[in-house]
């Protein structure tokens, strides 16, 4: 849902822009026009604002959606209005300056209904947007956006925390590594505290590792403590579930309903102080809520250890500023422990896969690209099919849908969103685009940035040109974790929705093509489309 809304903040941007470009130019100068553009301009950049309270909804209900679709389509039928108007009229432009400009304008506006019909498109778009607008008022979409509380809702990542040792797979190395790092300071004089940052993106197994290398040392330290921090932390609950955690001395409770985050974060030091604690700090999304965080963890000279989990490589470095502290980067899972855990989890062992299913698998994991939540999430909804290379087949083709609608896909669809909800619209914008592009397509980030430009994506920022933004934007995807920097794809799922979208295609990209999609595209108008991505393999 996040994505429909994100890719119409997508639509809006441009259109403003151009808008304005009218403006600022020759054509905004012909009385008449330069009302209409200004009218139009006045209810978009309303509308804009009101999208963007949406990108902020993680999930949006059903008539929030449906009047985002219809203002994306008014955005896109406004963006074509708007281009034939510029079109028609520069052809008839002339050399000679404003005066003889603006009789053969004059002279063309007058014929507009006859010649071109963009009087009444005009007229028509004017109509749908007064439409669009009573539509919010009277699905109160206002009162929806206020009334949108946290609730409360199952943390994805709790399996994450018992899984079993047996059950898990290349895990063994990087946990035994950073275990012996961890306690390598045991015996000598140097005592400080030290910070172990893991960072990767959402699936990749974290969490998993950090509670693997906690099972292995705990036993070394006076008190364990395991808090979440998530993408909206509540620093005073933090601490207290913290102090929740700690053994007093004397073996009371403690009461801390009616402290507040002052008095809790100086108890916490209080009790902290003497003894050589060990905490895990997961999904740390910010480096202010480490920062507001990390001050409730004193140095006391007794070889204490704090892990961090992260998706932000900035917030990783900034949770280990000492040359003792240590980032450690998480990788996707080797071919061979891939294929490991996949069959380990159908078939109980990896030798025990029917030979007519092995090519099939070797896509699935190439589709998954190592990240262990993807292979246990598709492996366990592939148990619960017939052990057939057809049902195999069916599933490569469509795993983009069926983590929409599969209920055995949902925690994983929920932990890889929860990446993308993070980032701001013009991200979402700019991430969104990578789908235009093929499976396993290395990107060039120059052609990259430039499309972005080309789109409308990016507008001049202070003291910054629209290269260096697009450029900086580029950048924040790598930093959290969303862009690797020398192997981008698309898995190519999307291509089954096709049949179900209301209104006009404007970017197609096809990374398969059967005889069904080809029935779905012969009934879609695509007069419309402003990019055709090649098909990948010919039709069967």
């Amino acid at each position: 849902m996040e994505v429909a809304v994100s890719s119409s903040d997508g639509v809006m941007g441009p259109l403003l822009g151009k808008l304005a470009d009218l403006l600022a130019g020759k054509y905004g100068r012909i009385r008449g026009v330069r009302g209409e553009i200004l009218s139009l301009q006045a209810e978009l950049t309303s509308m804009h604002a009101a999208l963007k309270n949406y990108t902020m909804l993680e999930d949006p209900d059903v008539q929030v959606m449906s009047w985002i679709s219809l203002l994306r389509e008014l955005a896109y039928d406004t963006e074509d209005c708007i281009d034939k108007f510029i079109r028609r009229l520069g052809k008839r432009g002339r050399r000679g300056g404003f005066k003889e400009l603006l009789r053969d304008t004059t002279r063309f506006l007058k014929s507009l209904n006859s010649r071109c019909g963009i009087a009444d498109h005009i007229d028509e778009l004017k109509a749908r947007i007064k439409h669009v607008k009573e539509l919010k008022d009277c699905y109160k979409l206002s009162e929806i956006l206020c009334s949108k509380t946290e609730h409360a809702a199952v943390d994805p990542r709790l399996c994450a925390l018992f899984a079993e040792e047996a059950h898990l797979v290349g895990v063994e190395g990087p946990r035994d590594d950073l275990v012996k790092w961890m306690l390598k300071e045991e015996n000598s004089s140097t005592k400080d505290r030290k910070v172990l940052s893991i960072v990767g993106f959402g699936g990749l197994g974290k969490t998993t590792l950090a509670n693997e290398v906690y099972r292995k040392i705990q036993g070394h330290f006076d008190c364990q403590v395991f808090v979440s921090v998530s993408q909206k932390p509540y620093i005073k609950n933090i601490i207290k579930d913290v102090i929740s955690q700690v053994p007093c001395q004397d073996g009371s409770t403690k009461d801390t309903s009616d402290w507040d985050e002052k008095k809790s974060i100086a108890k916490l030091r209080e009790l902290l102080q003497d003894k050589r604690y060990l905490v895990i700090v997961d999904d740390i999304w910010s480096t202010q809520a480490w920062n507001n965080i990390k001050c409730a963890f004193p140095y006391n000279n007794c070889s204490s250890r704090i892990i961090t989990t992260t998706r932000i490589i900035d917030v990783a470095r900034s949770c280990c500023p000492g040359s003792d502290d240590r980032v450690y980067e998480m990788a996707a899972l080797s071919d061979l422990h891939s294929k490991r855990l996949f069959l380990k989890r159908i078939f109980g062992s990896e030798d025990h896969c029917p030979d007519m299913l092995k090519e099939s698998s070797n896509e699935i994991l190439k589709k998954c690209g190592g990240l262990p939540l993807a292979i246990i999430s598709i492996s366990s909804l592939l148990a619960n099919r017939p052990v057939v290379k057809e049902e195999w087949e069916k599933i490569i083709r469509s795993i983009g849908s069926a983590l929409e609608n599969n209920q055995s896909l949902e925690g994983m669809s929920k932990i890889l969103l929860l990446s993308y909800n993070d980032l701001p619209p013009n991200l979402k914008t700019c991430l969104l685009y990578l789908s235009v592009f093929p499976e396993d397509y290395v990107i060039d980030r120059e052609r990259l940035v430039r499309r972005w430009i080309a789109e409308g994506f990016i507008s001049e920022e202070r003291g910054q040109s629209q290269q260096e933004v697009a450029e900086r934007y580029f950048y924040e995807l790598v930093n959290k974790s969303m862009v690797q920097p020398e192997d981008i794809g698309y898995d190519g799922g999307g291509q089954t929705s096709l049949a179900n979208r209301q209104g006009f295609i404007r970017r197609l990209s096809i990374q398969h093509i059967d005889h069904e999609l080809a029935h779905l595209l012969a009934q879609e108008d695509l007069s419309h489309i402003l990019q055709v991505v090649r098909v990948w393999k010919s039709m069967i």
